[in-house]
């Protein structure tokens, strides 16, 4: 609600999810504070801009668009993971009122006050539903467990800006979780640097909710919100033993038959130059066991190609290991150096029309699979979400589709759904990436 005498803060969100949440923390205090929330720059009195630092293209787009802000309003405060290299930013942007670093919500809020003074000292509560604001459609939600990574992979700078790996308590996290649900939303995404390390920091320290007693852990959370009775969906877990666990879950249908973990490469050599955690034999190894649990089990991944030393073999590795996995969804980046990075004074940089080359051949093979696995589901009827309705068309999801970085379901004959709803479609077809269906009526 915008009067004359609101005060008024604009607002733009960069970079992952674990960004995404950090920004509706933020835009919750700042609502509670009494502000108003506007979608342009010439409606607001000071606009914050929450950064990405991760690679070199991120931190370049973060930059571009702090100079957009700066030229469109001209009173902009930085935050976010750019913000833990404060000079990166002042030497290109010395006009920003001020910077802050990953996470420091208290010191965002704190800067806005002191340039925008908040319309009136009562907190304005009335003003906030109880789940907070939302950046996301209504229908789903971030869910963000815990914060940074006690992982040293060497291409990545993630622990060096948002330090050690700190979870939250189970009891607030299944509270948030509540909340949601409440408040419509039908599909939560578990999210956190290390979803698999849940609760490890703490001791998988136990807490009370609701009456019942739940261990800090990745196994305790998915069966308390597998009792919810809504779409939970798990994103970056790596694929250690005690996963194993959480898949009679998903054969159960107490959360959703679907995994994202980051496995980033297939070469051991490439894996312990990248110094990551898990060893690609012992990953084919707990993808068959998860299968035999839960036959319908998606899994998803990302991979880097053209890691510096890559040579032609052990790329030709990776494509045998994307064969033996037979991953569902499939992400791919070209290796891109990051300041401060372990990986950038590795010998042997992979020149980029290799790894363009690379990056090619990779997802012509990720793409034959999707298209083949997606094949075997014509005919099928299937359970999905409804994300936008266009007339007698909608844009949907199965189980198998994360928002905004796996396929889509194009459903016929959708009038009478609506968005935010589950429906019954049956496949009628797919291609590389997509299925395409029609409303059961």
């Amino acid at each position: 609600m915008s009067h004359e005498n609101s005060v008024r803060v604009g607002f733009v969100s960069l970079g992952c999810p674990k960004a995404l949440v950090d920004s509706e923390r933020i835009l919750t205090q700042l609502r509670t504070d009494g502000y108003d929330i506007v979608p342009e720059y010439q409606q607001a009195d000071l606009v914050v801009v929450n950064t990405c630092g991760f690679i070199d293209s991120a931190k370049a787009e973060s930059l571009a668009t702090i100079g957009e802000a700066l030229e469109e309003n001209g009173r902009v405060l930085v935050t976010g993971c750019m913000g833990a290299n404060e000079r990166d930013i002042l030497d290109v942007h010395p006009k920003v009122l001020g910077v802050s670093g990953p996470q420091q919500y208290d010191a965002v809020v704190s800067s806005v006050h002191e340039y925008l003074p908040p319309p009136d000292s009562l907190p304005f509560e009335s003003l906030v539903p109880r789940q907070g604001i939302k950046l996301t459609p209504r229908h789903y939600a971030y869910l963000k467990i815990s914060e940074g990574c006690n992982h040293k992979c060497s291409f990545c700078i993630i622990p060096d800006m948002r330090g050690r790996l700190v979870s939250r308590p189970i009891n607030e996290v299944l509270a948030e979780a509540r909340r949601l649900s409440a408040a419509g939303v039908r599909e939560l995404l578990v999210i956190a640097q290390d979803t698999s390390a849940y609760g490890v920091d703490i001791k998988y320290a136990e807490s009370t909710f609701a009456g019942q007693t739940w261990r800090t852990n990745l196994g305790d959370l998915c069966r308390a919100l597998g009792e919810i009775g809504i779409w939970v969906r798990l994103h970056y877990v790596y694929p250690y033993p005690h996963v194993d666990k959480v898949i009679p879950l998903m054969a159960e249908g107490k959360i959703l038959p679907y995994l994202d973990v980051p496995l980033q490469h297939g070469s051991p050599e490439v894996l312990k130059a990248m110094r990551r955690p898990a060893a690609a034999h012992n990953t084919l190894e707990r993808l068959e066991r998860w299968r035999e649990i839960c036959p319908e089990i998606t899994v998803r991944s990302t991979f880097i190609v053209g890691f510096p030393g890559e040579t032609e073999a052990q790329f030709e590795t990776l494509l045998e290991f994307l064969e033996a996995a037979q991953l569902d969804r499939v992400g791919c980046f070209k290796y891109s150096p990051v300041e401060g990075a372990r990986a950038n004074a590795l010998d042997g940089a992979v020149p980029d029309e290799v790894k363009q080359e690379r990056y090619d051949r990779f997802m012509a093979v990720a793409q034959d699979i999707s298209r083949k696995k997606l094949a075997t589901r014509v005919g099928r009827t299937e359970k999905v979400i409804i994300d936008e309705l266009a007339g007698d068309t909608a844009v949907a999801r199965s189980y198998s589709d994360a928002p905004e970085i796996d396929g889509v379901v194009h459903v016929a004959n959708a009038a009478n759904l609506r968005v935010g709803g589950f429906a019954q479609v049956t496949i009628t077809s797919a291609d590389d990436y997509d299925l395409f269906a029609e409303a059961v009526t």
